[in-house]
Formats: C-alpha cells, sequence, structure tokens
C-alpha cells in the first residue's frame, strides 16, 4: 500500500513539473524570445495622419505677410505630409474670427491656424473683449516667424544721426510715432521706450504700415516703428534711415543697424511672433508628426531663402518652449496695460 501511495505521488509531481515548464517561456536558439514573451508583443499601430486635406487658417487678408509667408510654406508642407494643406484666410477682430474658427473645430489635426502677437494676447487681456480664452485654450504647435520691430525715419531728416541721438531728443521734446491700431505691437514700442527711457513718443494710429510710411516720408509723422519685413526695400530705395533693431541680437536683413541695447544700454524687445497652434486636446502623436513636417519644411533651403528676401526671419521653436516665448509676450502686455487704460 505504501509502494503504491509513493508511486501515485512521484507521478502528480512529475506531472505538475511538465505543467509548470509548459507554461514557462523558454530563450530559442541565438536569444529569440518564444512567442508570448514581452520582447515579442506586438508594436503599437502606425498613426493614420493624415489621410485628407487639412485647413490653416490665416486670421488675417490675402497678400499680408502672414498670408505670404504661409503660401510659401504650404506646398512644400504638403509634400512632406502627402496631403493638400489649403490656406483659408478669416481677417477681422484682430484676428480673433479666425481664432475663435480654430478653437470651434475637433481637435484631429484637421484644422490649424496661424497666430500672431500682441493681438492673440491683447485680444483677451482686454476686458473690453470680454473672453475667457487664454493661451492654456490652445495646443501650440511650432512657430514660423519671428519679425523684428524696428525704428526708423525718413533719410533726409537731418536731426538724427542714429538712435542715441533720436532717444535724447525725444526725452526733451514730444516726437510723433507711427502705429498700426491701439495695442498693436508697434503701439507697444512706443510705450515701452516712454516708460524705460523717459521718451515722449506720442502714437499715430494709421491702418498699415503703407499709410504710415507714406505719412513719415511725408514728413506728417517724425517716426516710423514698423517691422524688419516692412523696412527693408525702402531702406534699399533710399527713402529710410533704419536707426535700430528691438531684438537682442542683430538680423541678417539689417546687418549694420544696431540693436537698442547696443546704442543706449537698454534692451527692449518688441517683435511680431507667427506661429502654427491647433485647438486644445490634440493627440500626441499627431502633433509630433505635425511638428517634424513643418519644421522640414520650414527649413528647407529654398523656403529660408525666399523668406529671407522678404526680411522674414524664421524661428522654428516648438512646443513647451513656443508656448513658453506667448508667454513671455503676454507678460509684456500686461505690464503695460494699464497705459491703455485696461
Amino acid at each position: 500500500m505504501k509502494r503504491k501511495l509513493f508511486t501515485f505521488t512521484a507521478v502528480c509531481v512529475l506531472a505538475i513539473g511538465t505543467l509548470v515548464g509548459c507554461t514557462s517561456p523558454v530563450a530559442k536558439k541565438g536569444g529569440e524570445a518564444a512567442p508570448g514573451s514581452a520582447n515579442n508583443q506586438a508594436s503599437a499601430p502606425k498613426l493614420d495622419y493624415p489621410k485628407k486635406p487639412i485647413t490653416l487658417i490665416v486670421s488675417f487678408a490675402a497678400g499680408g505677410g502672414t498670408d505670404l509667408g504661409a503660401r510659401l510654406l504650404t506646398p512644400i508642407l504638403e509634400k512632406e505630409l502627402g496631403v493638400p494643406v489649403v490656406v483659408e484666410n478669416k481677417p477681422g477682430g484682430g484676428g480673433w474670427i479666425g481664432y475663435s474658427d480654430l478653437l470651434t473645430a475637433k481637435p484631429d489635426g484637421y484644422t490649424l491656424a496661424y497666430v500672431n502677437t500682441p493681438g492673440l494676447i491683447t485680444g483677451y487681456v482686454n476686458p473690453t473683449a470680454k473672453r475667457k480664452e487664454n493661451l492654456d485654450s490652445f495646443d501650440f504647435i511650432i512657430n514660423h516667424v519671428l519679425d523684428a520691430g524696428v525704428i526708423a525715419v525718413r533719410a533726409n531728416d537731418n536731426r538724427f544721426s542714429n538712435v542715441k541721438d533720436l532717444i535724447e531728443y525725444a526725452k526733451k521734446n514730444e516726437l510723433s510715432a507711427s502705429s498700426n491700431g491701439v495695442g498693436s505691437g508697434n503701439h507697444f514700442a512706443s510705450l515701452q521706450m516712454n516708460k524705460q527711457l523717459g521718451t515722449k513718443f506720442r502714437a499715430v494710429q494709421f491702418g498699415g504700415t503703407s499709410e504710415a510710411l507714406t505719412s513719415v516720408l511725408g514728413s506728417h509723422v517724425d517716426v516710423l516703428i514698423a517691422k524688419v519685413g516692412e523696412v527693408v526695400d525702402p531702406m534699399k530705395e533710399g527713402q529710410l534711415k533704419v536707426l535700430a533693431v528691438m531684438m537682442p541680437n542683430r538680423v541678417p536683413q539689417l546687418p549694420d543697424v544696431p540693436t537698442l541695447k547696443e546704442a543706449v544700454g537698454v534692451n527692449i524687445e518688441n517683435y511680431s511672433i507667427r506661429g502654427i497652434a491647433g485647438p486644445k486636446g490634440m493627440e500626441p502623436q499627431i502633433v509630433a508628426k505635425l511638428q517634424e513636417a513643418l519644421e522640414k519644411a520650414m527649413k528647407n533651403p529654398d523656403h529660408v531663402k525666399k523668406m529671407s528676401d522678404m526680411g522674414l526671419n524664421i524661428d522654428t521653436t516648438k512646443g513647451a518652449d513656443f508656448k513658453k516665448m506667448l508667454q513671455k509676450e503676454e507678460a509684456s502686455v500686461n505690464e503695460l496695460k494699464s497705459l491703455l487704460g485696461w
């Protein structure tokens, strides 16, 4: 009886050991993991994007700097993504007609938009606009352009041979300076100089830079506050004398023009950011795919040359760093908003 019991027990132990062995992963020859092991699991499914046309909203009229930059970029971007990218102009409201349409779109990567400063920020900082949206309402993909602010006077204005002369004169005398709307980037440039340098610039509002340029050249306004892309040609034609760039460093299009910091020792930054965003809630994989394609398109040599010829400097700051750039701009607007009665 004891012999039979021993035999039965031995058989059971052997059977259990066999079952355990069958369920354990065993390495194959050459170190290859057996089927079912962690190293042999299926990889993540391939991203099925994009598979239809993408709309790129430009919240300004056709023919402007943002629109021209977008239309130079999209043919190259289409090759990178393999689908059409359609520019759709939606001007008005300081850009907020287009921004509002973006924020009501599905966050599926098929509706994107250019976002421009300072209009993007002043559009919700200004209390009369009564907007609840802010920077957290968007997914910021990648920047495209940093268009530096400049200070210029007509070429035959013999009062000012350099920007230091201009600043010293403006500390003692009121000078009119062009602006393209209350709370615009050019308006903020005058306010920044008045606050930090003690100057007496008085902003004169125009509908656009072309009107402002005509007024400056006609001696009706003393100083033109504009962007690099707007003064390169008039300077080459001998109409303007560009005195300073409002950036930390000089720009390639104006290598002989100093920064304000170089000239007067005060770093006043004023520039327009033109980047691409989507509505909040986009899939990280889609954002990454767009960032890769957009950066390649923006750095395409042909695109870089054409943008440079227009006086536009490409900047491909992405994602969280792009948002930090905008937050810095937001802080500057908040510092000056009381001067506008906000």
